[in-house]
């Protein structure tokens, strides 16, 4: 600082050249002398702050009607994706007779058709509302925890031939879903899980790629912290529980965000394990609506509006955690 303000000052002209830097800095053992000395260098330390000004290179600097259209482009695309969202919500609002009209907005707004939903024949809307959220929230947090032991274990822990078997974990996610449906379903038949929940769940409880994901993020977690704890006598279990895991609450946010969305709308697998009507997921109940009640888009579009409500909430919630 006081070396800066020797050369501020000598720039700026209120020294000359024949000023020593030594003396200027460091004034000599006469008390009024240095006092004086302190009360130059902080005066030209202040107008130096004052004066000196950080500005942005000429490459960094953006034009306003650079940034105004950007702003314009990055609108549209918002718009182009909310746009199918309202037509959704405002079509659920309207008569039957009132769907194939060019007109967005509704003659009158229909609340009642988001209950009649609930009240149709043979239609278990509620029933199938509960399955999606359960089964959703079953497999997040097996799969989550489940991923969580896996990316510990080789993240953490030293054993042999760890990053082979990894790789040969990871070398999974390149398999299709489709091709790994058929042996996953003689599984569950021989298991006695073909139509039940646990059939659901089970299959979808381990994931190699929350594992990769949780990996990646605790091996940014450093090891110092895993000696300290060994140090202090703590065990692996609460190593893992009590230090890595609450450190890794953003990964586990994030795999849990991406698990609930991806299993609350599954189709193939439910459809393939399902035969009651009772346990249908939304998917598949909203299939059967669509079939068996013919064009009633009003309330196909309420039933639908009102799926969509979970992925929205858990979103948004667990967002504001990372």
């Amino acid at each position: 600082r006081t070396r800066i303000a020797y050369f501020y000052a000598k720039a700026v002209g209120e020294i000359g050249d024949d000023v020593n830097p030594d003396l200027y800095l460091y004034p000599g053992p006469n008390p009024q002398s240095r006092e004086t000395g302190i009360l130059m260098l902080a005066d030209v330390v202040e107008a130096a702050t004052r004066t000196i000004e950080i500005r942005p290179m000429a490459s960094q600097r953006q034009s306003p009607a650079r940034i105004t259209i950007l702003h314009v482009i990055l609108a549209l695309i918002a718009l182009s994706l909310v746009l199918p969202f309202v037509w959704m919500v405002l079509t659920s609002l309207k008569e039957l007779e009132e769907c194939g009209l060019e007109s967005w907005l509704p003659v009158r707004f229909l609340w009642k058709n988001y209950l009649a939903v609930f009240k149709i024949e043979n239609i278990q809307f509620g029933r199938w509302y509960w399955n999606s959220i359960f089964v959703a929230a079953c497999v997040t947090f097996l799969q989550v925890f489940t991923s969580s032991l896996a990316a510990f274990s080789f993240s953490r822990l030293d054993w042999p031939g760890r990053d082979k078997v990894f790789l040969l974990y990871l070398g999974t996610m390149m398999l299709p879903g489709l091709v790994m449906m058929i042996p996953n379903y003689q599984i569950m038949i021989k298991l006695g899980l073909v139509d039940s929940y646990l059939g659901l769940i089970i299959p979808a409880a381990f994931s190699a790629f929350g594992t990769f994901l949780l990996r990646q993020f605790m091996l940014s977690i450093p090891k110092s912290l895993d000696e300290a704890a060994e140090i202090d006598g703590a065990s692996k279990w609460q190593l893992y529980w009590d230090v890595i895991l609450p450190l890794s609450r953003p990964g586990l946010i994030t795999l849990a965000i991406f698990t609930f969305i991806g299993n609350y709308h599954s189709f193939f697998w439910p459809l393939v394990m399902l035969k009651s009507t009772h346990r249908y997921t939304l998917p598949i109940g909203l299939l059967f609506f669509d079939s068996s009640q013919g064009q009633q888009t009003n309330l196909m579009m309420a039933a639908i509006t009102m799926s969509v409500v979970p992925m929205i909430v858990i979103f948004v919630v667990l967002q504001k955690r990372l």
